[in-house]
């Protein structure tokens, strides 16, 4: 998918190409490299000033590619404190948030496959 192609999809059909990488120990439980985030997953940030912080994911940004992570903020000169987003593409999950049935219908399902 290019990225003129991938800028006009709806935003409900994002969720699919904003997949990020497991953890080690999530890849080999699950049998995946990559599953779609989800408000509430733990992630680990990668790459960029706040590599190695890790935080529940509080917001998606879908029409831009972005998280806003817990405990990744960036002091206002006015004294408050802004989040910071970040690229989906730069963070790890190493916590799955599987409150929804159809998250562990999908990961059941990933497990099985190739044993």
């Amino acid at each position: 998918m290019n990225k003129s192609n991938r800028n006009t999809l709806p935003l409900h059909k994002r969720n699919k190409s904003q997949a990020t990488h497991l953890s080690e120990e999530l890849k080999s439980k699950y049998n995946t490299r990559s599953f779609p985030i989800r408000k509430g997953d733990t992630v680990k940030v990668m790459r960029g000033e706040y590599a190695g912080v890790e935080g529940k994911i509080t917001q998606i940004l879908r029409e831009f590619d972005r998280l806003n992570i817990e405990g990744v903020t960036r002091e206002k000169i006015a004294g408050g404190t802004v989040p910071i987003k970040v690229h989906t593409s730069k963070v790890m999950i190493t916590e799955l948030n599987t409150d929804d049935k159809w998250r562990q219908k999908t990961l059941s399902r990933r497990e099985t496959r190739g044993k």
